[in-house]
């Protein structure tokens, strides 16, 4: 269900801008199909999707270590299909660091201005201000096999900075690191691109990361963006089955459109049960339709609801607990892996395998959606 996606402010006034961009590597199948994509200057735009999804060939053809088959690629309303990644004056981070290991950590900051012919002083200078930048002042005489993995990553995100780039690329670049300092500097990262007014285009396959981070979210599945947009819209409002499964943890349950009246369409469920739900790609009846609602939308406590609520009986068929919150698995409407997430309070009851409840949600939380 991919479609075409330009934001509200279209190519011709954005600061990057795909246009109608394929790629393809064998000359008949295309990795990245018809791609329109547009971000203004200073967003932090993050490219979400499975391994390939088309979402690193996008930030490669970008970089110019990729060369689009069609369409056109724009920098500031300028063309850059044919020219050098050198020349695109781009900051780039891998996942990989790759720093110059016979090198100081100042030398491989000083070599890309090297490269653009700065001088001694102003080198010199930039170098300090970019350490300073990401905490690492005190280690521009060390070399890279004397640094810490997060240590390097800043070293490598200071050295895409030190030029002073308008637009930075990152692919995967925290990957390597352990969960704790992964989130530090995903913080981090954020943090400076927004204070310095980087435009940053941010691949992952992480999708707390990327709705951590970013200022709007590239869903990319089979070469083409599933939906683009800010992350609580992405989470809150899925527009297709892909993104609601991808994105955060989902209930879904089958059944069929029975009729669409008033933006409300009414499902049967496969086990006999009617539902109302948002009609979302959905339009008569008849259809086949996944309804897809998220656990923590999901009430074990009826008093909670509204009258226009939906109840439906369920059986508990495991409970865990979480710390932070209490995660009920549930057989529900024929199914045995209904999820639901409730916090830990006082209040909140433990809920014993093979206890008979019921359970509910408003319908607007409810999305009937194309059929999986």
């Amino acid at each position: 269900m991919g479609r075409d996606c330009l934001s509200e402010s279209q190519s011709g006034d954005a600061f990057v801008a795909f246009e109608r961009v394929q790629k393809s590597y064998d000359g008949e199948n295309l990795v990245v199909k018809d791609l329109n994509l547009s971000m203004p200057k200073g967003e932090f735009l993050t490219m979400l999707g499975p391994s390939g999804s088309g979402k690193t060939t996008c930030l490669m053809m970008l970089a110019g270590f990729e060369t689009a088959t069609h369409g056109k690629i724009l920098l500031d309303g300028v063309s850059i299909n044919n020219i050098p990644p050198h020349k695109r004056g781009i900051g780039m981070v891998f996942q990989n660091y790759a720093l110059f290991p016979h090198m100081t950590v100042a030398e491989n900051l000083s070599f890309p201005l090297e490269v653009r012919k700065i001088g001694k002083s102003q080198r010199e200078e930039k170098v300090r201000r970019a350490l300073d930048m990401v905490q690492m002042g005190e280690f521009g005489g060390r070399r890279p096999a004397q640094l810490s993995g997060g240590q390097q990553q800043r070293i490598a995100l200071a050295r895409a900075l030190v030029f002073e780039p308008e637009l930075v690329l990152m692919d995967e670049p925290l990957g390597a690191l352990d969960k704790q300092l992964r989130e530090h500097m995903q913080f981090e990262i954020t943090k400076l691109a927004h204070d310095l007014g980087i435009t940053t285009v941010y691949v992952t396959h992480d999708q707390t990361e990327a709705l951590t981070m970013s200022d709007r979210v590239a869903v990319f599945n089979d070469g083409r963006i599933q939906q683009l947009a800010p992350p609580d819209e992405l989470y809150e409002s899925p527009q297709n089955s892909f993104v609601a499964q991808f994105i955060g943890e989902n209930n879904t349950l089958e059944g069929t459109v029975k009729e669409i009246r008033n933006g409300v369409a009414l499902v049967e469920l496969d086990d006999g049960e009617v539902i109302d739900a948002k009609p979302v790609n959905v339009s008569q009846p008849g259809e086949r339709t996944t309804i897809s609602i998220r656990p923590e939308r999901v009430e074990v406590d009826l008093s909670r609801l509204s009258e226009n609520a939906h109840t439906l009986n369920a059986e508990v068929a495991e409970f865990i607990y979480m710390g932070d919150v209490f995660r009920t698995r549930l057989k529900v409407a024929g199914r045995d892996d209904f999820i639901v997430k409730t916090r830990n309070s006082a209040d909140q009851q433990r809920l014993k395998p093979g206890t008979q409840i019921k359970i509910g949600w408003q319908p607007e939380d409810c999305r009937a959606l194309e059929a999986v």
